[in-house]
């Protein structure tokens, strides 16, 4: 049996593919696998991703294919993709979920505690923006694009001084670079950031059981309750908010926190449920983010949100 797979053209894209189908032919190793690679919009508009108003920019064109047959299934990083998918698609699998971690990353080794007053920070994430003035409010934040590679390049130029970024893409790639670890305790992470999407289409059963082989059951259960919380909040590149859920035994905690745009006021929420009904707490936290005036930050956030961009 042969696969066609879809995915970005990216090195990370292609990284991320090329390790699912290695896990799949572990348990598969009489089907062949071969990778299409499909440009989508956020590959072709190098604007920061904040001021594209549309969801699923790094997906949409892939999953269409998957959609109309074109492909078998499609691998994207999930955080990725939207909440709601094509009515003909479903989520097939979610393999084991990398370290959710954001680290940073600079051209002389400095920490984000120790790197000097004035310096330039590169990132393409209103959350980490946010997240690095609060710690560091003496520092400016500049937006940055490019592949992962192409960032850290950047911070051996004269425009940014280092760079924030997520610790799975630089796993997943092998690059050799030098980097600190942020706490998610400051550096919520993005909900699904980490995770691995597979997509498929809803009534292709054979595709969607050869890839439930390579599911890890806690990374769907905790991915599911952050995007139920993503979904109820309606979160994403232009109002971001940290969510990170994590399984212990039969339980599991969510803790999500948004902010308000100049990073004063802050939302912290931190639920307890069912393990095995995920949905549910995110729905919860979600409930009590509104019953303390999350609608309110979200409005701040897109009045505002080309402000950033001007700096």
């Amino acid at each position: 049996m042969k696969y066609i797979v879809g995915a970005r053209g990216s090195q990370l894209s292609v990284a991320q593919t090329n390790w699912v189908i290695s896990e799949l032919k572990k348990i598969n190793p009489n089907c062949e696998y071969e990778i299409k690679p499909i440009t989508t919009k956020g590959d072709t508009d190098n604007r920061p991703l904040f001021t594209i108003d549309q969801k699923g920019i790094f997906e949409k064109e892939i999953d269409r294919a998957v959609a109309l047959n074109e492909i078998d299934f499609a691998v994207h990083s999930l955080k990725d993709v939207p909440s709601q998918l094509d009515e003909n698609l479903t989520l097939a699998c979610i393999p084991k979920r990398e370290v959710v971690n954001d680290v940073f990353i600079s051209k002389d080794g400095s920490t984000l505690d120790s790197i000097k007053e004035g310096s330039i920070i590169g990132t393409s994430s209103l959350r980490r923006a946010v997240q690095i003035s609060r710690k560091r409010p003496d520092l400016k934040v500049k937006p940055i694009r490019g592949n992962i590679e192409t960032r850290i390049k950047k911070t051996s130029g004269d425009d940014y001084d280092a760079i924030v970024l997520a610790q799975a893409g630089i796993s997943r790639l092998g690059v050799d670079v030098k980097y600190s670890t942020l706490s998610t305790d400051d550096f919520s992470p993005s909900p699904g950031q980490g995770a691995i999407a597979i997509v498929a289409r809803k009534d292709d059963s054979q595709t969607i059981s050869m890839l439930k082989s390579i599911e890890d059951t806690d990374s769907r259960l905790e991915i599911e309750a952050e995007r139920a919380l993503s979904e109820f909040v309606d979160s994403g590149c232009r109002f971001p908010v940290g969510a990170y859920a994590k399984s212990n035994g039969p339980e599991m905690s969510l803790t999500v926190i948004a902010f308000s745009v100049d990073g004063k006021q802050f939302l912290q929420v931190t639920k307890t449920g069912d393990k095995n009904d995920p949905k549910s707490l995110g729905r919860i936290a979600g409930e009590e983010l509104r019953k303390k005036g999350v609608n309110d930050l979200a409005l701040n956030w897109r009045e505002k949100v080309e402000e950033w961009n001007k700096a």
